[in-house]
C-alpha cells in the first residue's frame, strides 16, 4: 500500500505530493492538466523504466520518493515490511543517470520492480495492450488458476525437457555409431597411448613437487642441516636462549618486567626446539636415490607428452580418454545404443503427449470458468449481453514450446447473436477498459498486488454504465488500495480521498506548472460540479451535493 508519494521536477510538476487513502483515492482534473505527470512519478516509484525527457525543463534532475507498506513485496522484501514502511527514493538526471535507494540502501531498478514494485499494479494503456495479446491473456489465466494449471504446466515443461534430452541422446548415438573409420582409428590410437601411461587425476602436480625436491636434494639437505645446526647445535640459538632465560630466572620474582622476559624466552626456546624437530624430520625424508630420480623424470616426461598432445592440463587428457573410449564403445555397440536412444525418445514423446492433453484440459476448464466470471462482471458494468469466451487450438508438433502445446486466446462478443472474435479486433477502448476491470475483479486474491492504479479506466463510459462502474471500483477498494484517475463524477464522489490536478502559469521561469491539491468540502463540491457540467453552475453544484450526500 502506498502511504505517501512526493514528486519533484517531473514533466510540468515542480513539486507535488499525495497521501492515498487505504481504500479509494481519485485524481481528477481538466484534460491536459498534468495527471499523466503524477502517474509518471508513481511509475518511477514502483520500478518502471524512466526517461530523461521526464525531467522538468530547466531542472537538473527529477526526484520521486514515497513510503510503501509492502507485506507481499516478494524477492526484494524478504525480510518483511518495517513498521514504518519501506522508503523508496528515485532520482533521474536530465542526462539519463538514475539512482534508487530502498530504506537508505542503494538498489537497482530491477530490484525495486521485482520486490516492492510487485505490490502495485498499474492498470493503464500498457496493461490494456498486454491483455490484448494472447501471451498476456495466457499469463493472466495461468496466474489466476495457478493451483489447477500450475502442476500441469510444471509436468509439461518437465516432459518437454526430457524429450529434448532424449532427442540429443539419439542424435549423439547416431553420430557415434556412424563415425568414420578415420575417427575410430584416431580414437583407438588416443586411448592406447593414454592408457600406456595410465595417468591419475592430480598426479602431474604432485610429481612436479616431488621432482623438485629430488633434483635439489643435496642443496636442500645442506640448507636444512645448516639451519638445524644453527638452532640445536653446540652454542646454537636454542642453547643461547636457554642461557638467557637461566640468567634472568632468579630475578623473576622481584621484577615483573624480567618475569615477562623469562616467560617469552622460555616460549622461544620451545618454538626453536619445534623448528629443529621439523627440520630433522624433513632431512630424514629427503631421498638421495639416483635411480628413483631417473624414474620420476621419465614419468614426468611421459605425462608432459600427453599434456602437449591432449592438454593443456592433465584433466583435459583424462577427458580426451573418456571421449575416445565412449566413441569406441558406441561403435562396438552402435545398433544397441541407437535402439535404446530411440526407445527413450518414444517413451518421452508419449509422456509429452499425455502432459499436453493434461495441460490443455486444465487450461480449458480454468479458461471457461474465468470467462464466465468475467462475463458476469461485464453485466455489472453495463455491458449486458457481452461475453468473453475461451479458445484453444492445438499447434503443430514442431511448434510446441515451454508455453504449451496449444494457442489460447480470449474471444469477445458484445451481443449473443454476434460471432466471437479476438478481443483486440472487436472491442472499443471503453469496452477494453471495462473488460480489464472485470478481469481485475475476478483475479481477486490470486493477484499479489496490494494497490491497483487505474488510469482512465472509465474511458468512453457514461450514464448508467458509469454508476455501475463506480460500484465495481468501490467493491475493489474494500479489499485493497485503489488509486483511480477518472473523468466520471460517479467514481469521484465514492472516493475516501480526492485530489485535483491543475495547470497554472509558471511563477518563476515562465514554464507552466502542474499543481496537485486535495479537495474537501466546498472545494470538492466545485470539482464534482465541473465534472458534471463542464463548468460550475448553481444547478451542477446542487447535483454535486446530492451525489456527495451533503
Amino acid at each position: 500500500m502506498i502511504d505517501e508519494l512526493h514528486v519533484r521536477n517531473v514533466a510540468l510538476i515542480r513539486e507535488a505530493g499525495i497521501a492515498p487513502a487505504e481504500g479509494l483515492t481519485v485524481i481528477t482534473g481538466e484534460t491536459g492538466s498534468g495527471k499523466t505527470a503524477l502517474l509518471e512519478g508513481l511509475k518511477l516509484l514502483v520500478g518502471e523504466r524512466g526517461q530523461a525527457t521526464a525531467v522538468r525543463d530547466g531542472a537538473e534532475a527529477l526526484r520521486v520518493e514515497g513510503r510503501i507498506f509492502a507485506e507481499g513485496g516478494g524477492e526484494g522484501d524478504a525480510a518483511g515490511c518495517p513498521e514504518e514502511g519501506h522508503v523508496v527514493v528515485r532520482t533521474l538526471t536530465a542526462r539519463g543517470r538514475g539512482r534508487v535507494t530502498i530504506d537508505g540502501a542503494m538498489a537497482t531498478v530491477a530490484e525495486l520492480a521485482h520486490g516492492i514494485g510487485r505490490t502495485v499494479d498499474l492498470c493503464g494503456q500498457h496493461e490494456h495492450q498486454r491483455l490484448l495479446s494472447p501471451a498476456g491473456q495466457l499469463a493472466f489465466l495461468d496466474g489466476w488458476a495457478a493451483r489447477e494449471v500450475g502442476p500441469a504446466l510444471d509436468a509439461w515443461r518437465g516432459a518437454l525437457a526430457e524429450r529434448a534430452s532424449a532427442g540429443r541422446a539419439l542424435r549423439e548415438a547416431r553420430e557415434l555409431s556412424h563415425a568414420a573409420d578415420e575417427r575410430l582409428d584416431d580414437a583407438a590410437f588416443t586411448l592406447r597411448r593414454i592408457d600406456e601411461v595410465d595417468p591419475k587425476p592430480g598426479e602431474l602436480d604432485a610429481l612436479r613437487e616431488a621432482l623438485f625436491a629430488a633434483e635439489h636434494a643435496d642443496e636442500l639437505l645442506r640448507a636444512v642441516e645448516g639451519a638445524r645446526e644453527a638452532i640445536a647445535g653446540d652454542e646454537g640459538a636454542s642453547d643461547l636462549v636457554a642461557q638467557a632465560a637461566d640468567a634472568l630466572r632468579s630475578l623473576r620474582t622481584s621484577d615483573q618486567t624480567l618475569a615477562s622476559a623469562v616467560d617469552e624466552l622460555e616460549e622461544a626456546a620451545i618454538s626453536l626446539e619445534d623448528v629443529a624437530q621439523t627440520l630433522r624430520r624433513y632431512a630424514e625424508g629427503v631421498e638421495l636415490d639416483p635411480e628413483r630420480l631417473e624414474e620420476m623424470r621419465e614419468r614426468h616426461a611421459a605425462l608432459q607428452g600427453l599434456v602437449r598432445s591432449y592438454g593443456p592440463s592433465l584433466d583435459d587428457v583424462l577427458a580426451k580418454r573418456e571421449e575416445a573410449a565412449r566413441l569406441l564403445e558406441a561403435a562396438r555397440d552402435g545398433a544397441g545404443a541407437e535402439r535404446r536412444a530411440r526407445e527413450r525418445v518414444s517413451a518421452a514423446e508419449a509422456e509429452l503427449a499425455k502432459a499436453a492433453d493434461a495441460l490443455d484440459a486444465a487450461r480449458e476448464e480454468a479458461g471457461e470458468r474465468l470467462c464466465a466470471l468475467v462475463t458476469s462482471q461485464l453485466g455489472r458494468l453495463g455491458m449486458a449481453g457481452a461475453e468473453t469466451l475461451f479458445s484453444a487450438r492445438r499447434l503443430p508438433r514442431e511448434s510446441w514450446g515451454p508455453g504449451g502445446p496449444s494457442s489460447t486466446e480470449l474471444l469477445y462478443r458484445s451481443a449473443g447473436a454476434l460471432s466471437p472474435r479476438p478481443l483486440a479486433r472487436v472491442a472499443s477502448g471503453g469496452e477494453i477498459s471495462r473488460v480489464m476491470l472485470a478481469m481485475k475483479v475476478v483475479q481477486g486474491a490470486s493477484d499479489e498486488a496490494e494497490t491497483l492504479v487505474f488510469d482512465e479506466v472509465d474511458a468512453g463510459v457514461g450514464g448508467q454504465a458509469a454508476r455501475q462502474l463506480a460500484e465495481v471500483i468501490v467493491d475493489l477498494a474494500k479489499t485493497r488500495q485503489v488509486i483511480c484517475v477518472t473523468h466520471l463524477p460517479q467514481v469521484a464522489v465514492a472516493a475516501e480521498r480526492h485530489y485535483v490536478v491543475s495547470k497554472e502559469a509558471g511563477s518563476v521561469d515562465g514554464i507552466p506548472e502542474t499543481r496537485v491539491a486535495e479537495v474537501e468540502g466546498e472545494a470538492r463540491v466545485a470539482e464534482i460540479a465541473r465534472m458534471l457540467a463542464g463548468t460550475e453552475t448553481e444547478a451542477s453544484r446542487t447535483h454535486a451535493r446530492e451525489l456527495l450526500g451533503l
